[in-house]
């Protein structure tokens, strides 16, 4: 590449010179290429440490002139060919004009504009996307992707120098980190490292310090174990890797691909040595600190942040702390954690002024809002500028919420009027139920009831005054009040000054009458629901009588959510708890409905509107407890493996013992996915509830430690896990809340407590007391560090059981043993990932769904196929492989959506490597058949099912017999015209009907059964084959064996089967002609059984267009570029490449195409009057095949009608058998066995790749 000329004091330090002009001087670094003995070594070694640029560079161009000791640096290349290009074009360019000038001042000048001149001219085609990123960045990025063999779309994140321990040596290198792997690059002394792995492969990421390893960073794989040390900043590095870990965790979690965020907003001036990538990641885990931290929805954004003081009006003081500025927020934390916390939603902003500064109060800011409240900030660095930026975000606020929604319902925000809560005065006259006009469908006499507006406690409570209630009532009143005296205080709504004082009053409890505002407040659900009017009405009319899974699963388990309450014993409560789930089962699909969510919402429900729970639960499943409630629970596993690692560190006594026992994985999911609902009394469940709106995850962990050391002697004399769950079960029963109003509700769990005396009564403030004095050291921010830890641990487990799982699924009769699968699976998965980060557009890349049964989950498509079958095929076919690939694909694509699945995969690697020699002629035989030879990529699955006879189970492969987890054809063919009845309903739900609905189990289980009855397929069901297909079986053959050591002696050996095959043909086309006048464009390719033949539809709609099938390949089709590839002759490749791509399908098109008229009449006697002469010699064989196909092209062959294929010549199974069976060469090499070990571990090296700085250029990563 052109470089901006760049002053070199000594020229030929490290640097031996090639070639020289009197102007310029080629040189390559010292050591490269061949030899270059120790100065070689010691040079590479520097160039390593000192990161130079000659690593990837090794030949530079210099500007020099006669008289003057300086140099200018003009080109560099990595290549000999590169370097030498540019050198051509300056002898050729400048050399001539250079030699006229006198003065060498004017020519250093000169040569310096020419190629300032050529750099901006390069520049000006780029596209301007990346030039964001600095040069040094730039070109680390090369060197990591030419070191490592990267394709283009693996981005650089950031780079550190470092050592890495191999053994007890540390070898000092540069640590590359890119968005899916981690790379470390050695060379010392001629001792090279080179690492490449995949971030998700990764089990364990810490960062640790030990004797042996000074502060270091630990990062375990499956299989080995690294150590990285000497970073100058291992915090920054640690953390880094951190969040590339979790994107491939999200990644292997729900396939959320790493996409660059664009709306981040961009830096004026891009930071030295920092890629936008870096940049963005940072940006990301600010914003998300930023919305955890103060319970934000998921799409805020944070701006900035600066530090300032708040006064605070209810302790007269300036609390030091952080000022946030967001899109739609302004937040304000405390340095000290309980001081104060305060959110103001730039929607209720009336005024924002600039006040006058003095020495006590420098640069103030105050702001109003609409309840009346002013806040005033000092001390703000940049004052002007942050008022500019509010006063922008201001702007883009809309001044007031829609008031007017769908079916012309009020928003639910009380306006223009301050925005507060709805207090329980007000609570009958909010605005009308957002399901009310929906209702119909669920129209029950209890209906006028308002279960939107109010919480189903209000409506199912007998309104007894407090007074009846004697000293319960009275507590409860007190509580009230002390509430009023903190919203006189310290404010009510979304703007209270949140402190120490707050978490006080919570865990004392939350009265009745305000549970449901303040559950909203604290969980941050307030803000979407305001920002939201009228999208939960929306939802539930969309989302009524829709059918899917999820709602099956909801319907079994409406009746089985809080039993044993009032409000759930009839239609009113579970049509409102019906609603609220299927809305939310509508609105994340990826969670759907997941058990326990029935339990949590059923409470939520009593204390709140339908969309108040709505809401409540969204904050839940999608920001309080993250991946909770997805198919596989990992978020609660994540926080199960949490609690066992502090019961080690808390209670290391009960730790063991419980390990022992197996008890805490039993009793921790149900304790924290129902947050204790299901297992302790309602009324005292609500009280941790309370506190886990306002604190967080970390108040369940704390009650989980404090249940456990309540019960640690008796835990620790128990003999079995039964007995250690009886104890807790009781305990946790007879937890109470003595301050309960409500009338006590009968807990299912008591149960467990048998005819011993009860235990005695456990009181669940004094629970939470304890909790908080003895484990309230946790903190937000260790939680989520011990998550991610845990989270590496649980992802990488359930992905080994995946693995398990799949490997299970595989029929015994493959083939492969256990290991070999788990191989196979580990390169089939890759190259799956691969294609959601490298793949760009394809179809394997679409989000994979991890409801799907786990064989389904992962898959790829043909072209992914077709570079594994390269590297795993025993039948290498040279040039001719991806044409042989692309027909594998289509024999075992059984359902055409254009993708395989691993047990697919597998079953077509085992035609290939396992089996005698009949069963892989078998399988190859079948590559030369439709439906291999279909030209699929052209039409859709429905038009295709034309060509085929409506029986094709003749046709159907015996690999493809094994997959009994896919539909025969015809019923996929079937289903599909079923669904296009169905043009009202969207894809997704067409899709999820099919798979759930009930009937469909049914007929799932009936063609199973029906498969499993199939016996195995004999060689007399294979359809015969024709002259074109024999052709093509023909050219694989000369293909496979062009690499053999014996390639001599197999090319007579076919030659001399070839034409054998060719007489018996001819032989039998003559007898058939004699003796059968059968009429011709009924017949079948394989006329082996007239009788099935003649019931079987004509297949005469194949060539509907000749013009359009006569076609030459698309000029980018790299399968028919690939197979003209013969050494064959000009003539020959050109000709061969229209056979290959005369059905518009561009490779191996199927000959069957041609019409009997113009097979037989114009060439196929001309072709055996040539072969009858004797055997052959292939090329002779293969350019007569060309000659077939070529004619049909011709105009008078396209002009002519009709359509069967020519059915006079063909052979069957059992001849191409016999007559190999008479060459012993070509039985050996069917014969031998091949280790796919071998073939799996170069597949492992293709995909990563190291390319070392050799005069060649590195071939890249495929994928």
């Amino acid at each position: 590449m052109w470089l901006g000329p760049e002053e070199v004091l000594v020229a030929n330090a490290l640097w031996v010179t090639e070639r020289a002009n009197p102007f310029f001087v080629l040189q390559r670094r010292r050591g490269h290429g061949k030899g270059g003995g120790l100065t070689g070594l010691l040079v590479g070694t520097l160039d390593v440490v000192l990161d130079s640029s000659a690593r990837v560079a090794p030949y530079r161009i210099l500007h020099q002139t006669q008289d003057s000791q300086v140099y200018w640096t003009v080109a560099c290349g990595s290549s000999r060919k590169e370097i030498t290009k540019h050198w051509e074009w300056l002898e050729n360019n400048l050399l001539q004009t250079l030699s006229i000038f006198d003065n060498e001042e004017d020519i250093t000048t000169f040569v310096k504009g020419k190629i300032h001149g050529i750099i901006a001219e390069e520049n000006k085609n780029l596209q301007p996307q990346g030039d964001e990123d600095p040069g040094k960045f730039k070109e680390a990025e090369l060197k990591m992707r030419k070191q490592f063999g990267m394709p283009e779309g693996e981005k650089l994140v950031n780079y550190y120098s470092c050592s890495f321990w191999k053994g007890r040596v540390p070898r000092q290198g540069w640590l590359y980190l890119t968005v899916n792997h981690l790379c470390f690059y050695s060379f010392l002394l001629g001792k090279e490292v080179s690492l490449v792995v995949q971030w998700v492969d990764v089990t364990r990421l810490e960062k640790n310090a030990t004797l042996l390893f000074p502060e270091s960073i630990r990062v375990d794989t499956r299989d080995q174990e690294l150590f990285f040390s000497m970073f100058l900043n291992i915090g920054e590095t640690f953390k880094l890797m951190e969040q590339l870990a979790n994107l491939a965790m999200r990644q292997l979690l729900d396939s959320e691909g790493f996409l660059e965020d664009k709306a981040l907003p961009r830096p004026i001036r891009p930071h030295k040595n920092i890629s936008a990538l870096k940049r963005d990641l940072d940006a990301r885990a600010k914003n998300e600190c930023y919305r955890a931290t103060f319970r934000l929805p998921k799409d805020e954004r944070l701006d900035g942040h600066t530090g300032c003081t708040l006064w605070t009006p209810f302790n007269k003081l300036h609390i030091p702390g952080q000022m946030f500025i967001s899109y739609n927020y302004i937040c304000f934390a405390s340095k000290e954690e309980d001081a104060c916390r305060l959110i103001i939603p730039l929607r209720e902003v009336t005024i924002v002024e600039k006040a006058d500064s003095s020495s006590v109060l420098p640069s103030p800011l105050s702001i109003s809002t609409k309840s009346k409240m002013t806040f005033l900030f000092a001390n703000l660095k940049d004052r002007d500028f942050l008022v500019q930026r509010i006063s922008d975000f201001l702007q883009k606020t809309p001044s007031k919420q829609t008031g007017s929604i769908a079916g012309g319902t009020k928003a639910s925000v009380p306006d223009p009027a301050p925005e507060s809560l709805p207090t329980p005065q007000e609570a009958s006259e909010p605005p009308t139920s957002p399901t009310s006009p929906l209702s119909s469908p669920l129209s029950f006499s209890t209906q006028e009831i308002p279960t939107t507006s109010q919480g189903l406690l209000k409506v199912f409570q007998k309104n007894s005054p407090m007074e009846d209630l004697g000293a319960k009532g009275a507590k409860e009143k007190m509580k009230e009040e002390s509430w009023n005296i903190h919203f006189f205080e310290y404010g009510r709504g979304v703007c209270m000054y949140r402190t120490a004082k707050t978490r006080e009053l919570v865990l004392k409890g939350i009265p009745e009458s305000l549970r449901g505002e303040l559950w909203l407040l604290f969980s941050g659900a307030w803000n979407e629901m305001v920002t939201h009017p009228g999208y939960y009405a929306e939802l539930v009319e969309k989302s009524m009588g829709k059918y899917s899974l999820a709602t099956e699963e909801i319907e079994r388990d409406l009746h089985r959510s809080m039993p044993e309450h009032p409000a759930f014993q009839n239609e009113l409560g579970i049509a409102a708890l019906r609603r609220v789930l299927t809305a939310y089962a509508f609105r994340n699909p990826t969670i759907g409905y997941c058990q326990a969510m029935n339990i949590v919402t059923s409470v939520l429900l009593l204390y709140g509107s339908e969309e108040e729970a709505f809401w409540l639960l969204v904050a839940l499943c999608e920001r309080m407890l993250p991946d909770y409630y997805n198919t596989r629970v990992v978020g609660a596993l994540v926080d199960q493996g949490i609690f066992e690692e502090l019961t080690r560190d808390v209670l290391p006594r009960l730790s063991e013992k419980m390990q022992e026992l197996g008890v805490i994985s039993s009793i921790s999911l149900s304790w924290f996915l129902t947050l204790f609902l299901s297992v302790m009394p309602f009324e005292s469940a609500v009280v941790i509830v309370d506190c886990f709106f306002y604190e967080g995850i970390k108040v369940i962990l704390q009650v989980a430690l404090a249940v456990l050391d309540a019960n640690m002697d008796q835990l620790l004399d128990c003999s079995d896990e039964g007995e250690a769950m009886t104890v807790l079960g009781r305990y946790l029963d007879n937890v109470v809340n003595k301050q309960s109003i409500s009338p006590p509700i009968p807990h299912l769990h008591a149960l467990l407590t048998s005819g011993d005396d009860p235990p005695a009564e456990v009181d669940i403030f004094d629970l939470l007391k304890v909790s908080y004095e003895k484990f309230s050291s946790l903190r937000a921010d260790d939680i989520e560090q011990m998550r991610f830890k845990q989270r590496l641990k649980v992802i990488q487990s359930l992905e080994d059981t995946a693995k398990r799982s799949v490997v299970r699924a595989i029929p015994g009769d493959i083939g492969f043993s256990i290991e070999e699968l788990e191989d196979l699976y580990m390169v089939f998965k890759a190259k799956h990932l691969a294609s959601q980060y490298w793949g760009g557009n394809r179809s394997a890349a679409i989000h994979r769904d991890p409801s799907l049964p786990y064989l389904e989950q992962y898959r790829i498509d043909a072209n992914q196929f077709r570079e594994l079958f390269a590297s795993l095929t025993p039948w290498a076919c040279g040039s001719h492989t991806p044409v042989l690939a692309g027909r594998m694909f289509r024999l075992l694509d059984q359902n055409k959506d254009s993708l395989i699945n691993f047990k697919e995969f597998v079953t077509g690697m085992s035609g290939m490597y396992h089996g005698d020699l009949t069963e892989k002629l078998k399988a190859l035989y079948k590559l030369h058949l439709p439906p291999a030879l279909i030209p699929e990529e052209a039409e859709s699955a429905l038009e295709a099912a034309h060509y085929f006879p409506e029986d094709s189970s003749s046709e159907a492969s015996p690999l493809a017999s094994d997959l009994d987890l896919f539909l025969p054809w015809e019923a996929q063919a079937g289903l599909q015209e079923q669904q296009e009845g169905r043009g009202s309903e969207d894809i997704q739900e067409r899709r999820e009907e099919k798979e759930t609905s009930p009937p469909d189990y049914r007929h799932y289980l009936r063609i199973w059964a029906k498969e499993k009855e199939a016996q195995k397929e004999t060689i007399k069901d294979l359809p015969k084959m024709n002259q074109e297909q024999f052709i093509e079986l023909c050219k694989t053959l000369y293909n496979m064996f062009s690499e053999d050591p014996l390639e001599q002696d197999l090319y007579h050996a076919i030659a001399t089967v070839a034409s054998l095959l060719l007489r018996i043909g001819e032989v039998g086309k003559k007898f058939s002609t004699l003796t059968t006048k059968k009429p011709r464009d009924g017949a079948h390719s394989g006329d082996h059984n007239s009788a099935t033949e003649e019931d079987e539809p004509p297949i005469p709609k194949l060539h509907q267009d000749p013009a359009r099938e006569c076609q030459p390949p698309a000029a980018g089709d790299p399968q028919a570029k690939a197979s003209g590839d013969m050494h064959l002759g000009k003539a020959l490749q050109d000709s061969h490449v229209i056979v290959e791509g005369g059905s518009g399908e561009g490779q191996g098109s199927p000959s069957l195409l041609l019409s009997d008229d113009e097979t037989k009449d114009d060439m196929s006697m001309s072709s055996y009057s040539v072969v009858s002469t004797g055997s052959l010699p292939c090329e002779d064989l293969t350019e007569d095949t060309v000659l077939v196909g070529g004619e049909a092209c011709s105009p008078t062959a396209t002009s002519r009608t009709g359509g069967t294929v020519d059915m006079d010549w063909c052979i069957s199974f059992e001849q191409i058998l016999a007559s190999i069976l008479t060459e012993s060469v070509l039985v050996n090499f069917f014969e031998k066995r091949v280790d796919i070990g071998l073939k799996i571990k170069d597949q492992k090296k293709v995909e990563r790749q190291f390319s070392t700085s050799s005069d060649h250029e590195p071939p890249g990563v495929l994928g």
